[in-house]
């Protein structure tokens, strides 16, 4: 069946519909490409048809993108990958140009205009294709998304679309929906000038504009003559600035580690030089360079392949879909003001729960708040607001959580305080309830010791800010049954966030690794490394937050916290004695992070982050002679990727593609290397094992290589080469 048909009208319209079988939103293909060519040569072809609509046939959208499994494909195909990636863009920007071309026969005079006509959201080649068009009409749809967010998945636009943005609003006009992967709502697209018109009714437009429209309609401003790149090419003195401008902006956001914003950069400035036509060769040619980067590759993998295949409950236990209708949340702080949030926004019923109708309602207003500031933003509405805040009842009464199938206990981290909370609420809910723990340090089994039905209950680890973070945590206790898992994982995926599934461990998956990561950066603090070194270190390598400005947004006083507890847990093989020199001072000196004001870093009255704290020097004072920077840069990565090792070794983590997702959008690893299985993939088994064995000798046995890692090495496997397959399938 193909994807694209076409309808001629009596009025001379020929319509185009894409409508991609099976999918909820059309997503392009290579087939696809050669379907809607042959129609595009049928309806040039017909003396019937004056114009052409392109328009798509699911409601609401009219295109999600590129399927990225077919540049995988494309990568993979043949004996000289390079050939054939260049080859098949050329093929798609013929087919593009053709389109563009339309409006002009042999004598450059009026030919068959060609109007797109979206419903609704229109992303990557969804947008890149209306660009070919003479004119682009959309829907007054607020919940649309129209924008080139292909910067986000480790790849540029690259059938067009960069050349074609450029050109039509200089490049500088261009740079936040290119280099940012910005996306617009259409009132949003049609003012920065992305589309031509936003109307009621897209397709009855456009029908009518293209038995209208004009010869110099047909004509795009980069096909004709004395047309000028707004804003100055690179050789004119404004254009020159704005060039050097990018530059510094994507060194300073990028810091040289993603290869498509600089292949994006230099395909716009070596294709703002020559005429069109050439320009899009040189957009074929980079984005063929990038195609061809271990870490595009490693990036669509994670990003685009993994996180979707999670968000479809890859893992989920082969149980009827169990979505939650009615959820009870203990504790109305700011975790369970968060879930409550994110939960009615999804349309699900909320009774938030605290120890008093008061309490209860602070954290009903942060639901409130939200919304006021997306109404401001113009993101929300009004009505938006009222009915999420009509679905939260706010009360002090463990009674109301009567008829919940879902309850998330998000009460101080302490295991008492939990308990209790756990035990009040069981006297209201049938047995069959599914409970959960919003815990980030406490063993779910223990806690599940509260409850008299232990195979309902589950750990369910939100991020903070919940209604920003991705990722959601699951965790399985020892009892916890696959009804839990499976509820669990319904409910993340109703909220609109990524879930990974792993068993009860200390810190479970992701604190397990982000926190050796900042206790190695207090290590090197502690050892007389320079603070500025060890910061941009892991900025230059990827890493959002060095390790200080992290702990210093999670708290210091948190940290301390954790480190009491562990040290209680795990006594004389305590391994942070060092770390805990380094922060108890600190929290004695009243210097506990960025709520403080006070941290590794200093701030002003606003909480405003102002630089390294000056009193560092004093109390740590930096040794004459420094590290390298590769040095403390495999430090603090290799310290995290080792623990997701070691937790896939002790069956904690039982998907490497969970591994990586979470850790790219769980605490940010470095997303340009894919994850820590993807980076030691990158790097080779071989080189990480030998490279462990290295850092082990000089810094100690957190560093040692697993026995997993070193199996791989002597089998010159990757970790993906072992286990990808059989967890894609």
């Amino acid at each position: 069946m193909s994807d694209f048909s076409l309808e001629t009208g009596a009025d001379g319209v020929a319509v185009i519909s894409w409508d991609t079988p099976g999918k909820s939103m059309n997503v392009m293909s290579l087939q696809g490409f050669l379907d809607l060519e042959a129609l595009i040569d049928s309806a040039l072809a017909d003396t019937r048809v004056k114009g052409i609509v392109i328009t798509s046939g699911k409601p609401g959208s009219f295109a999600g993108g590129m399927d990225l499994n077919v540049l995988a494909t494309m990568r993979e195909d043949g004996d000289d990958p390079a050939q054939s990636i260049f080859d098949g863009l050329t093929r798609i920007h013929a087919l593009l140009r053709k389109i563009e071309r339309a409006g002009m026969d042999a004598q450059n005079r009026g030919g068959k205009p060609i109007a797109a006509a979206l419903p609704g959201t229109a992303l990557g080649i969804g947008l890149e294709l209306p660009l070919a068009c003479h004119r682009i009409f959309a829907a007054d749809n607020a919940k649309a998304r129209i924008g080139l967010p292909e910067i986000l998945v480790g790849i540029f636009p690259g059938a067009g679309g960069t050349t074609r943005l450029v050109r039509k609003l200089g490049a500088m006009g261009a740079a936040p929906y290119l280099l940012e992967g910005k996306l617009c709502t259409p009132q949003q697209a049609r003012a920065a000038g992305l589309i031509d018109e936003v109307c009621d009714d897209p397709l009855a437009a456009a029908r009518a504009w293209v038995q209208s429209a004009a010869e110099a309609d047909l004509v795009k401003p980069w096909d004709k003559k004395g047309y000028k790149l707004p804003g100055g090419a690179p050789y004119h003195p404004s254009g020159f600035m704005t060039f050097v401008g990018a530059n510094a902006m994507v060194m300073g956001k990028t810091k040289g580690v993603y290869p498509a914003a600089k292949a994006m950069l230099s395909a716009v400035y070596e294709g703002a030089l020559v005429p069109f036509d050439t320009a899009l060769k040189i957009e074929a040619r980079w984005f063929t360079s990038v195609l061809l980067n271990p870490s595009s590759a490693a990036m669509i993998r994670t990003l685009f392949q993994s996180k979707q295949a999670l968000e479809k409950g890859a893992n989920r236990p082969d149980l009827p879909e169990s979505g939650v209708k009615k959820l009870g949340i203990l504790g109305a702080g700011m975790m369970g003001a968060g879930i409550a949030l994110v939960s009615a926004r999804a349309g699900i019923e909320v009774v938030l729960v605290d120890q008093s109708a008061e309490a209860a309602e602070k954290g009903k207003a942060y639901t409130a708040t939200y919304f006021d500031k997306g109404i401001a933003r113009r993101k929300s509405t009004p009505e938006q607001k009222e009915a999420a805040l009509a679905r939260i009842t706010a009360t002090g009464d463990y009674a109301r959580l009567a008829g919940c199938d879902l309850i998330v206990e998000a009460v101080f981290e302490d295991p008492k305080v939990k308990f209790a909370a756990t035990r009040k609420a069981e006297a209201h809910i049938a047995p069959d309830t599914v409970f959960a723990t919003n815990t980030s340090t406490l063993p779910v089994s223990d806690l599940s010791e509260a409850l008299a039905f232990p195979e309902e209950f589950i750990g369910i680890h939100f991020f903070s800010p919940v209604e920003k973070m991705a990722l959601v945590e699951i965790i399985k206790g020892r009892e916890t049954g696959p009804r839990a898992v499976a509820k669990a994982l319904d409910f993340v995926r109703q909220i609109r966030k990524t879930p990974i599934v792993v068993n009860d461990a200390r810190f479970f998956y992701a604190n397990r690794c982000i926190i050796p990561y900042i206790n190695e950066g207090i290590r090197l603090l502690g050892e007389g490394v320079a603070p500025a070194l060890i910061e941009n270190a892991a900025k230059l390598v990827g890493m959002p937050l060095g390790p200080l400005q992290l702990i210093d947004e999670t708290s210091i006083e948190l940290g301390v916290k954790i480190a009491q507890a562990t040290r209680a847990a795990l006594g004389d093989a305590y391994p942070d004695g060092a770390v805990d020199a380094v922060i108890f001072e600190m929290a004695e000196a009243g210097r506990l992070g960025r709520k403080a004001k006070a941290g590794f870093y200093a701030y002003d009255d606003s909480g405003r982050r102002l630089g390294l704290w000056d009193g560092l020097a004093a109390r740590y004072p930096s040794e004459e002679e420094q590290p390298d920077l590769l040095d403390v840069q495999h430090r603090l990565l290799f310290v995290q990727v080792l623990e997701a090792v070691r937790a896939l070794e002790e069956g904690v983590l039982t998907d490497i593609r969970e591994g990586d997702v979470a850790a790219i959008l769980g605490w940010g690893f470095a997303p340009w290397s894919g994850g820590p299985f993807g980076w030691l993939d990158m790097l080779g088994t071989p080189y990480a094992a030998e490279r462990c064995d290295r850092l082990a000798a000089r810094y100690g046995p957190r560093f040692a290589c697993p026995a997993l890692l070193r199996e791989l090495a002597e089998d010159g496997e990757g970790f993906y080469d072992r286990f990808g397959t059989a967890n894609a399938a």
